[in-house]
This record gives C-alpha cells, structure tokens and sequence, in this order.
C-alpha cells in the first residue's frame, strides 16, 4: 500500500499543474486511473468466470468517479482561488461543496459495491469497497496535507 500511498501524493501534486487545462486533467486521470486498475487487479481477487462483469463494472465505475474528481479539482480550485478573501459565506459555501462531493463519492462506492456483489460476488465486490475506501481516503488526506487550513496563512 506504500506504492499506492506514493502514486496518490503524485496525482495530488500532478493536480497543481492540471488546474487550468482540461486536457491535462484528462491525463494525469487517465495515468491514475491506469495505475489504480493495476492496484485494483492485484488486491480484488475475481473467479475467472466473472472477470469480464467485474472489469465493466469496474470501467463504468471509474468513469463516474473520474467526473467527480474533476469535481473536486474545480472545488480546489475555488478554495485557493477565493482562499485569501474568505468571506463567511464564501466558506460555507465551500464546504457545504465538500459535504456533498464527500457524500457523492462514498455513494458511488457503495452502489458499485451493490452492483459488483449482485453481478460478481460477495467478497469481490466487499473487496472492491474496501481498496476504494482506502484509495479515496488517502487521496483525502493527502489534499488535506498541502492546502491551508482556512485562517492559516492569515496575517
């Protein structure tokens, strides 16, 4: 999990400079995306049976997944865009954003782990849940690590 741990750092600081360029969101996503499936593969053990259904699921998972991240990238965006003139409702704004973005990305965790149980089986689909939850956590915490914390950088 180390491995993952340096990848998500990666694509965290990747984000700093795709901020701007749609294009390069696309690729530092696809990049991600593309390492995330190797981790995925190697920790969500599927009968060779039901290897095809778990990989379309898995796909449409991530394209999903993939328009909330840019989700986020934009809400980052305006953090630092507004972050030095924070008013009061500026702030609740924002972080009602990050209420909702938070609880939309642990749902669609959790209807694909539904989606994966019924269409898979249990323990793929609780495996799937449990490596997104970390994966998702970490990307959490290391955002949380290199933006101020509101008021920090105030004189």
């Amino acid at each position: 999990m180390k491995h993952l741990l340096f990848i998500a750092a990666l694509f965290i600081s990747s984000i700093s400079f795709a901020q701007s360029n749609t294009e390069e969101i696309d690729l530092v996503q696809s990049l991600w995306g593309m390492e995330k499936k190797d981790i995925v593969s190697q920790f969500v053990k599927v009968d060779p049976a039901a290897k095809d259904a778990f990989w379309k699921l898995y796909d449409e998972y991530e394209m999903e997944r993939k328009a909330l991240g840019k989700e986020r990238i934009a809400l980052l965006n305006k953090y630092a865009e507004n972050y030095m003139t924070l008013s009061d409702e500026k702030t609740d704004e924002i972080i009602g954003e990050m209420v909702t973005l938070g609880a939309k990305t642990d749902k669609l965790a959790a209807t694909y782990y539904g989606k994966i149980k019924k269409a898979v089986a249990i323990k793929p689909a609780a495996q799937f849940f449990q490596i997104e939850s970390y994966i998702n956590s970490s990307l959490r915490a290391a955002i949380l690590e290199e933006i101020p914390f509101i008021g920090e950088l105030d004189n």
